[in-house]
């Protein structure tokens, strides 16, 4: 299924994308597309029964606003330099083990959302990712089997990041992870039985049209499966918790000089096999 929740920001109401491109109302069926939703086994039994029966009501698309796809998101957990061909660009070692950092839940956006570039930056950075959304407990897996059967579906993912603030500024990334806006989310939630092998999912991203970055999950240097065990052993991860798995190779702060990072005015687009596309406006903070 691909789910979604729509409307203004704050009063998002659930929905779901039919197999024919028509969008369906689920605010009768389930109250919110959330980490109780995505653990309740016959909740989303109902949900399937609504939509083969080709009764849900239509929403009429023009001027709707996409939120992000899951509500009430508990933690955002991202696992840096994932990629072989980034970790190469960025001058980094291979990591020995995935590495660990957060976002705040407040910084998750809807996919067309304006992204705001914040005050003083002069190295705000792109980044499209495959995002897992957790939909069931995951504490101490052992196997990647496991692992998998704790993933509820997957979305796109935009990890925005300010480098200076991330890495010129002392301590850790935070500071360059965690701007207002700064994780794009959406537009939908493709439940795992859809979504297909999550290591041979193509990555794309575009600024103001010129494409820059054009990668696979199949570069991954932790798969998805791993990259959940791994963090369950140090943290639990609880329906509706989001893990931002890394991105490909063609960031900005991996171009020659002078880097093109982004300005107030430019417009990015990303996409993930199956998973939809995103497009922000950036303006200034």
């Amino acid at each position: 299924m691909k789910l979604l929740r729509v409307g203004p920001a704050g009063a998002e109401r659930p929905a779901l994308l039919d197999d024919g491109g028509t969008l369906r109302d689920l605010s009768g069926v389930v109250p919110d597309i959330d980490g109780a939703l995505l653990a309740d086994d016959a909740a989303l039994d109902r949900v399937r029964a609504a939509a083969a029966s080709g009764e849900l009501p239509a929403l009429d698309q023009a001027g709707l606003r996409v939120g992000a796809p899951v509500g009430r998101i508990g933690k955002v957990v991202c696992i840096g330099l994932n990629y072989h061909d980034h970790a190469a660009e960025t001058g980094a070692a291979t990591p020995a083990e995935p590495v660990v950092f957060f976002k705040a839940a407040d910084t998750v956006v809807g996919p067309h959302d304006t992204v705001l570039v914040p005050r003083g930056s002069t190295k705000t950075d792109w980044e499209v990712e495959l995002a897992v959304v957790i939909g069931r407990t995951a504490r101490y897996v052992e196997s990647d089997a496991a692992a998998l059967a704790c993933v509820a579906g997957y979305a796109v993912a935009h990890d925005v990041s300010e480098r200076e603030f991330q890495i010129e500024r002392g301590g850790t990334w935070d500071k360059g992870k965690n701007c207002e806006t700064f994780n794009p989310l959406g537009p939908w939630l493709v439940t795992a039985d859809e979504a297909g092998d999550p290591q041979a999912l193509g990555l794309r991203l575009w600024v103001n049209g010129e494409l820059k970055q054009d990668g696979s999950t199949a570069d991954q240097i932790f798969p998805v499966a791993e990259v959940v065990r791994y963090v369950s052993q140090f943290m639990t991860l609880y329906p509706g918790d989001v893990i931002n798995t890394g991105t490909p190779a063609g960031v900005a702060m991996g171009q020659p000089e002078p880097k093109p990072y982004l300005r107030a005015g430019d417009v990015v687009e990303l996409e993930v096999d199956g998973l939809g596309r995103q497009r922000q406006e950036l303006k200034p903070a």
